[in-house]
Formats: C-alpha cells, structure tokens, sequence
C-alpha cells in the first residue's frame, strides 16, 4: 500500500506509508468501542489507540519479533 496515512502515535502530525496490516477505518469504528477504557485524548495517553492496535496487527500479521517492531510505530514496550 502506499498512500501516506497520517501518523496515529509514535511521532504527532507526521505523515508515514501505511503497512498492508493498518487497520481501515471500517475495522477500527467496530474494534474501537470495545477497547476504550479511557477517553481517545486522555493526558496520560502516550500513544493512540488506534497506532498500538495497528503495532500488535503489525507483529500478528508478519510473525515478527516483539523488539524488531517499525520504528513508526509505538515502541515495542508500549504496543
């Protein structure tokens, strides 16, 4: 895939080639609701949900070692 999605966590307003295990917009409005505990824009919120969604998708899809994770996605310790 490559349009530019814009980044969802690791580094705020910039933009990164999206991978093929992203979740689509679709997916995420069904997922999401049962995933947040605490509101989207809560202070303590490091990362979005949505950019450590798509880091365990990321390792899920590629078989991919924990700490071999993108480094445009949230840190391994994180997702």
């Amino acid at each position: 895939m490559c349009t530019a999605i814009p980044e969802y966590g690791y580094t705020q307003g910039v933009t990164r080639k999206a991978y093929l295990s992203d979740v689509s917009d679709d997916e995420w409005a069904c997922v999401a609701p049962y995933l947040t505990l605490i509101v989207e824009d809560a202070l303590q919120r490091e990362h979005s949900l949505r950019a450590v969604f798509n880091g365990l998708r990321y390792i899920v899809r590629t078989g991919m070692q924990w700490r071999m994770m993108a480094n445009d996605l949230p840190p391994w310790h994180t997702v």
